[in-house]
């Protein structure tokens, strides 16, 4: 189905490039993102995907916005304090664009619920908080065969990497579960910070989804804000992973 008039004039800068155009603009629009975590790192990645004009984004998280959220969580207002975050998240991103579907999940990403859950997803963010999370979501879009973006930030610091199930590295060949601090606090982080991988993460949304540019595989991109500083570290998949190389 061709754009609108008014889609047209809403992507005019991603029709511009050559390597978008109105191809890959349909091709956005008919695409599904679930991004897992609502805050810090899901605010920003979830925002430019919606305004990118990716159809559908899923949001999962079982909290509700809490005032000290608001310090880097910009997908919520003052207005959206006491509200389930994905309650919040999906009257922001409809405001910004009112065409595209939100799917809500007001609950954790779980074993049980996560085979149903990313079957009708392309990609996936993984945009949580804490080391259970994070090893999950290794295992189900492994188990699932999902492209997904891990994150992770702390302080003055983030980290990030894209995962193609078995043909890539994955999480728990670069992490390893024992010695993970489950439980522990994230800190910080400075507010800014998630902006920064966050938005990160939706490039490498929209790259693979338009089938475009070098993904972030194999490798770990760290970042260090008050040095200003990207590295990019070169990892492998470990022929022992239980994850990927089962």
């Amino acid at each position: 189905m061709p754009l609108s008039v008014e889609q047209k004039a809403r992507y005019a800068r991603h029709l511009m490039l050559p390597e978008i155009g109105e191809e890959g603009q349909v091709k956005l629009l008919h695409s599904k993102v679930l991004v897992i975590g609502a805050g810090g790192l899901g605010s920003p990645a979830a925002f430019y995907l919606a305004a990118a004009g990716v159809g559908t984004i899923g949001i999962m998280d079982g909290d509700t916005v809490d005032l000290s959220n608001l310090q880097r969580q910009i997908m919520h207002t003052t207005a959206s304090v006491g509200t389930l975050k994905t309650v919040s998240a999906k009257t922001t991103l409809e405001a910004l664009d009112p065409s595209i579907r939100i799917e809500p999940y007001p609950f954790r990403l779980t074993v049980e619920n996560a085979p149903g859950i990313l079957a009708s997803y392309d990609f996936v963010i993984d945009a949580t908080d804490n080391f259970e999370s994070k090893f999950l979501i290794a295992r189900a879009c492994h188990e699932a065969g999902k492209p997904w973006s891990h994150a992770g930030i702390s302080s003055f610091h983030g980290q990030t990497m894209t995962v193609l199930p078995g043909q890539t590295a994955c999480y728990r060949c670069v992490f390893h579960e024992d010695g993970a601090p489950f439980g522990a606090t994230p800190q910080g982080p400075v507010g800014a910070l998630p902006g920064v991988i966050g938005s990160i993460q939706a490039i490498e949304a929209i790259k693979y989804l338009l089938g475009i540019g070098k993904p972030l595989t194999d490798a770990l991109l760290t970042f260090d804000a008050l040095n200003m500083a990207f590295r990019k570290v070169a990892v492998r998949r470990d022929p022992e992973c239980p994850v990927c190389s089962c």
